[in-house]
């Protein structure tokens, strides 16, 4: 698995390959530092593993109720978000910065650390479309251009195994 950054920094995006037994302690530590820091953290994951993650979380001793409301954790379903911007197996960039960019954008109206953790490029990349994925990755990295956030994309490590995949990873 590949160390993910202990103090990310706004404009930071980092990739994690991750065993399932792996993830939530990972993506709950990188958002429970936004929290502990008064920032926000927002988690676009499927029900599974923001499941695992909100367990994390509270086993932290975050009271999720509390965060929700305070808008310091925001929740999105990686699919629905997904099903926003994704036109005919290819990310349209006009409608990604519409899905995404007002809550990045209201996020950052505190002027403390925003984090991301996503896993909809971990859905392309599983429905055999590696090069929407990495076209995804590329409009995060756009959008902190202008938005203050560091992000943590995430793909099963089972996922990019395989020689097939050397070319899309490299």
């Amino acid at each position: 698995m590949v160390a993910v950054t202990l103090i990310p920094r706004a404009g930071d995006h980092t990739v994690v390959f991750y065993h399932d037994n792996e993830l939530a302690s990972v993506v709950g530590g990188y958002l429970l530092g936004a929290i502990n820091d008064s920032g926000v953290a927002i988690i676009v994951a499927t029900p599974e593993h923001r499941i695992w993650v909100n367990a994390w979380l509270m086993q932290a001793g975050v009271n999720l109720a509390t965060v929700a409301t305070s808008g310091s954790y925001i929740i999105l379903d990686a699919r629905q978000t997904m099903d926003g911007f994704v036109v005919g197996d290819w990310p349209d960039p006009a409608s990604f910065w519409n899905a995404l960019s007002p809550v990045l954008a209201a996020a950052g109206r505190r002027r403390r650390p925003v984090r991301v953790f996503g896993e909809m490029v971990a859905l392309l990349w599983g429905a055999g479309l590696p090069d929407a994925a990495i076209e995804l990755e590329a409009l995060w990295n756009e959008m902190a251009r202008r938005h203050p956030f560091s992000l943590l994309c995430g793909y099963p490590f089972a996922s990019v195994l395989g020689e097939e995949h050397s070319d899309a990873l490299a």
